[in-house]
């Protein structure tokens, strides 16, 4: 899970028994942040891939980083 709205990170909180401590995890929370929900286990991240490595290039989901996207 990924940075959420002020309400709906209320309703996913009840919903998933989302601690305040792991809620903070998405709350104004920058790109490559967030939880992983791994079956009764909840991890908090932070991804910082280096965006020089072609396997970057692959993975991004912007469009504009991509090998054939304009911006290069």
């Amino acid at each position: 899970m990924l940075n959420q709205a002020a309400g709906d990170r209320q309703i996913l909180a009840k919903q998933l028994n989302i601690s305040a401590h792991q809620l903070s995890y998405v709350t104004n929370s920058n790109e490559g942040e967030g939880l992983i929900f791994y079956g009764s286990t909840i991890i908090p991240f932070k991804d910082r891939f280096d965006k020089t490595l072609q396997l970057y290039s692959l993975m991004t989901t912007k469009p504009l980083e991509t090998e054939t996207g304009d911006a290069k």
